[in-house]
């Protein structure tokens, strides 16, 4: 196995709908690959990151 990534991000996007996104690509890939979700700002830029295994 090995570790991977999804980004999202959005200048314009508030940060419920990356939450949301990042929530939905979550449930998606499923609770027994889900590693954990981050977040943080990058300038003006909102950024959430779901860490799952592959």
């Amino acid at each position: 196995m090995e570790v991977r990534f999804e980004v999202f991000r959005g200048m314009f996007s508030s940060w419920n709908d990356l939450f949301q996104q990042a929530a939905e690509f979550a449930s998606q890939i499923g609770k027994d690959r889900l590693i954990g979700i981050s977040h943080s700002s990058d300038g003006s830029e909102g950024v959430v990151t779901v860490w799952y295994w592959f």
